[in-house]
């Protein structure tokens, strides 16, 4: 008798081991895995990159990435970028909010319409905006008997910029909001919350992580953007030369190495930029406990 209670005891260790495999790989496979493709994808032309940049004297590095020509297209480039992100950042979540929170004819089309800059090509791009912002443009035409031209200068980048990036925001905001609960707002409203209040001390702080990494995604993105900026850009040196079409050139009259040295400093910049803006979602999710 007492074996015949004993036997099922001992059968549930057993039963919690195999119920403790898994199905998909364990974490030493999946890890083999990041690493290998990591490696591929990021860390190798990373390397590559840098090793390129050794073939410089540290005098012709710095001959080379000071040059008032690159100093230029760092400062157009990079301002240009975090215009552009700034925009997309604000309208970016009014285009979010209004698609999560409001019914109106039409509203798949304009949602589809969001991932347009993601389908088209980047050439593409630029030539539609030339066409619309020219001063014969159908945009454009209404701008030129003021003197103001949108298009051919710093201004035609920034509006490429914003067009390349809008996606990225919306696309990271509108799933939170989608699952933003609005218990909280009446509850706010009903404790005598304004509007302007329950926005900045309700909504925001829920929103926020997703529009700083909307922002960072656009800013990104825009860094690195070519295909649609030189259409809408004169390519003047330093007036509306962005660094891309430097390094462009330099490759074009074989200079690897001094394409590689300006590379490498759009990259290190970048990634000073890109931290400082994890970093300061990482303290808002912290702030606002999530």
């Amino acid at each position: 008798m007492s074996a015949a209670i004993t036997a099922p005891a001992n059968a549930v260790p057993s039963a919690k081991r195999r119920s403790a495999k898994r199905v998909l790989p364990g974490f030493g496979l999946t890890l083999g895995y990041t690493i290998f493709y990591l490696s591929i994808i990021v860390l190798i032309p990373l390397a590559t990159l840098l090793f390129k940049t050794f073939e410089l004297t540290w005098d012709q590095f710095w001959t080379t990435i000071s040059a008032p020509i690159a100093v230029a297209a760092y400062k157009v480039t990079f301002g240009a970028s975090l215009i552009a992100a700034l925009v997309n950042l604000v309208f970016g979540m009014l285009i979010a909010w209004v698609l999560v929170r409001y019914k109106f004819p039409g509203k798949k089309i304009v949602d589809a319409l969001v991932d347009l800059p993601f389908a088209l090509p980047t050439a593409v791009a630029g030539i539609s905006l030339t066409a619309l912002l020219a001063d014969n443009g159908w945009i454009g035409q209404y701008f030129a008997p003021l003197g103001i031209q949108l298009v051919f200068n710093r201004v035609g980048i920034v509006f490429a910029l914003i067009f390349i990036g809008l996606p990225f925001v919306v696309r990271t905001v509108q799933p939170v909001l989608e699952d933003f609960e609005k218990e909280l707002e009446e509850a706010a409203g009903s404790l005598g919350a304004s509007r302007w209040q329950t926005f900045y001390k309700v909504i925001l702080p829920a929103i926020g992580p997703a529009l700083l990494t909307g922002f960072a995604m656009a800013f990104a993105r825009a860094v690195g953007e070519y295909g649609s900026v030189i259409f809408v850009s004169n390519n003047i040196p330093m007036e509306s030369q962005i660094t891309p079409f430097v390094i462009m050139a330099k490759l074009e009259l074989h200079d690897y190495a001094g394409a590689t040295a300006i590379a490498m400093v759009m990259l290190v910049i970048s990634f000073v930029l890109l931290l400082l803006i994890n970093g300061l979602q990482s303290w808002q999710r912290k702030r606002a406990g999530i």
